[in-house]
């Protein structure tokens, strides 16, 4: 009796195992964030999320599929509010490109969030708020630092740091953390040097290809992706990080926590076969591995509070 309940539940588990195989592993990634992730009407999909989306699907035997999202730049909105929203919604089991910070994987602060505007979303599905779970990280994949970037006539400057960037026209990006680092660097040193733009208005790297400003501190992310659009830019790459970074990986809920370990032993084997970096290099990706903390606590504070 016993061994034929045995074999019954290895019947059951097997059964259970070839259905999980045949769901789809449901990602959702921004549909306008290059070189990462890019979803346009009439072009293929495209970005290094879009590829590492796949290589992680394929690890679990499983097949992909993408649920595209929006995230709008703008005051009231919040990146960890939505991507709770997506994951608490059933749109997906995990968000990609996620930026690790402590802040960003706190228990949220209120029980419902709004959905971003998303690919199929209906009328009603804009409107209506989605109870919220508890965020749960992967380990990081990518590691997003900051970095100074030069116009043309300050092409060739060594840059070792925020302090190198004294007697240039500085342009930055109001409300950034960027602009937080250049405004309260030595108490205010590089103040008079700098010209803020309006971030999604004004468009600061086509200022700076222009000759209106010497240097810039932004997401390596970013220029990236400028330098893929304008191959002939007069735009160059300082080489210097801000010391302080963030790391980028996938979140999921806390209520699964069988996937974020399944992905976790993906993301494993593909680091240490070289498959993240090569797939960063395809896309067009500047790749840096993760740094430790693999989650950014308050060490950026204390630096702006010096």
């Amino acid at each position: 009796m016993k061994r034929r309940l045995a074999v019954v539940a290895a019947l059951l588990a097997a059964v259970t195992a070839a259905r999980a195989a045949e769901d789809p592993l449901k990602v959702c990634l921004d549909e306008n964030l290059p070189p990462l992730s890019m979803h346009q009407r009439g072009k293929p999909d495209s970005g290094f999320d879009v590829a590492l989306a796949h290589a992680v699907a394929d690890r679990l035997g499983r097949p992909l599929k993408i649920q595209w999202f929006e995230s709008k730049l703008d005051e009231s909105s919040s990146p960890a509010l939505e991507a709770n929203a997506l994951l608490s919604d059933g749109r997906c089991a995990l968000v990609g490109s996620y930026v690790f910070t402590k802040d960003s994987l706190v228990v949220p602060g209120v029980k419902t969030a709004k959905l971003p505007d998303f690919e199929g979303a209906t009328r009603d599905d804009r409107r209506r708020r989605v109870p919220l779970g508890v965020l749960a990280p992967s380990q990081p994949y990518i590691y997003a630092p900051l970095t100074v970037v030069l116009g043309e006539k300050a092409r060739g400057r060594k840059i070792s740091g925020v302090g190198d960037l004294a007697g240039l026209r500085i342009a930055i990006e109001s409300g950034t953390l960027a602009d937080a680092i250049l405004m309260t660097f030595e108490k205010g040193r590089l103040i008079d040097s700098i010209s803020h733009l309006v971030p999604g208005r004004e468009d600061l790297l086509g200022a700076l290809n222009r000759g209106d400003f010497d240097a810039t501190l932004l997401d390596l992310r970013r220029f990236d992706a400028y330098r893929a659009a304008h191959p002939n830019t007069n735009l160059a790459a300082s080489g210097y990080f801000y010391p302080i970074g963030v790391n980028r990986g996938y979140v999921g809920l806390a209520s699964d926590p069988a996937l974020i370990v399944a992905v976790n032993r993906a993301l494993s084997d593909l680091q240490a076969a070289g498959t993240i970096a090569d797939l960063a290099r395809a896309a067009g990706l500047t790749y840096l591995p993760p740094v430790e903390p693999a989650i950014l606590g308050d060490e950026l504070l204390k630096v702006l509070q010096k």
